[in-house]
């Protein structure tokens, strides 16, 4: 059975000329890139080139990327490292409801040490109000995180407005673009941010590697304290070769970016509206417009996503009920719950999110079999009376 495979927001597959590029700093060139010999020097020279590469691409300098070990560590860096430069200045840091946890269990973290965090609502499509940012700025206000698009629910936020309404207070504003680096149009000026988080495995690089933008002159203190590297902002010996991975896998992706985008969202409103118009009861999550271009959020009333998910396994469908990094939680979704729905009706979410090899015939196979699948799901749940069921649905 082929499998078909519909999770790209949680991980894409790593493309061969990524590998390609990876293979001499596992090999050969397999200096430090500190040392001052020759392999070393090579080493350096591949990762001065990747800064640049990766700088160009999302409209910064060299000197403003920060390697690091991905998209967690990237927010942790952004968020503590400010935190801890700026206290003397003051303690407010302001995010949303719906941020990845490396952002919201970091201000939770914060505030455990004496940091002020206002948690910013959002409206029944996940998004977050500008004028609510500016309502909630304090004098003591040292920064505002707002994730760039969400990764269960898709919603991209509105973080030029908002970058606008900072950058006239003088406050740094961080955007974890985890979600969109790679899959839609990413410039640090034109969205107005100091600092923005990436992550290579999200966009067909190596796991394990990402990059924190950090706008010239904005204060950071390191997290990991040790060497010089990174111009003192992230000690410990760099990932070559993660570094030079992710550095071509985001040429590839923007390359590429205008067709695969095009392509996925002709596949995704393809598969909204099949499962719309076929199964009853069933509610999109997220914007329906200003939404990532391959992302399908739903909720199924009366079933468990769990259930869904194992029931799309045995069928060959690779899918989620929300963020990777909860998978194993009994939980419902925090970010569908700041939505506005209720536990019930959150708990019966499935994310589907399409990549650059997903093809027409895959999401025919999903509307040819998710029907068939609810419906057994449902007949099997206490909630659940065919009969009766529309008078006591709530979608």
């Amino acid at each position: 059975m082929k499998q078909i495979y519909l999770d790209h927001a949680a991980t894409t597959p790593m493309r061969p000329e990524v590998l390609q590029a990876m293979l001499p700093f596992l090999q050969a060139q397999f200096g430090n890139p500190s040392s001052i010999y020759q392999t070393g020097r090579e080493a350096q020279t591949a990762m001065d080139g990747a800064r640049d590469k990766v700088a160009k691409l999302i409209g910064a300098s060299a000197r403003e990327v920060v390697f690091t070990a991905g998209g967690s560590e990237a927010d942790n860096l952004a968020i503590k490292g400010v935190a801890s430069a700026l206290r003397s200045k003051g303690n407010h840091i302001i995010t949303s409801a719906i941020e990845h946890h490396a952002v919201y269990y970091t201000c939770k973290y914060l505030e455990k040490h004496g940091f002020r965090i206002t948690v910013l609502p959002v409206d029944a499509h996940g998004l977050v109000d500008p004028a609510a940012v500016a309502s909630a700025l304090t004098s003591d206000t040292i920064l505002v995180t707002i994730m760039h698009a969400n990764n269960e629910i898709g919603t991209i936020q509105p973080i030029a407005e908002i970058g606008r309404i900072l950058q006239e207070r003088s406050i740094l504003f961080h955007t974890d673009a985890v979600q969109t680096v790679g899959h839609i149009p990413v410039d640090v000026d034109q969205l107005g941010v100091d600092l923005l988080s990436l992550s290579a495995h999200k966009f067909y690089g190596p796991k394990g590697v990402g990059a924190l933008y950090v706008r010239r002159g904005t204060r950071l203190d390191p997290l990991i304290h040790g060497g010089g590297q990174e111009a003192n902002r992230r000690a410990g010996t760099e990932n070559v070769a993660g570094i030079a991975g992710l550095a071509v896998a985001l040429e590839l992706a923007v390359a590429e970016m205008d067709v695969m985008a095009a392509q996925q969202q002709r596949l995704r409103d393809k598969l909204i509206d099949g499962v719309l118009q076929t199964i009853s009861h069933t509610r999109l999550n997220g914007h329906p417009e200003k939404r990532l271009p391959g992302n399908v959020n739903l909720c199924f009333e009366f079933i468990e996503g769990e259930s869904l998910l194992l029931n799309l396994d045995m069928q060959g469908i690779a899918a989620s009920s929300g963020s990777a990094c909860t998978s194993g939680s009994l939980e419902p979704s925090h970010v569908l719950l700041a939505l506005g729905l209720p536990h019930e009706i959150a708990h019966g979410s499935l994310r589907l999110t399409l990549g650059r090899d997903t093809s027409p015939a895959d999401i025919d196979v999903v509307l040819d079999v998710l029907p068939g699948i609810v419906d057994k799901l449902r007949r099997m749940s206490p909630l659940y009376d065919a009969d009766t069921a529309v008078s006591k649905a709530r979608l």
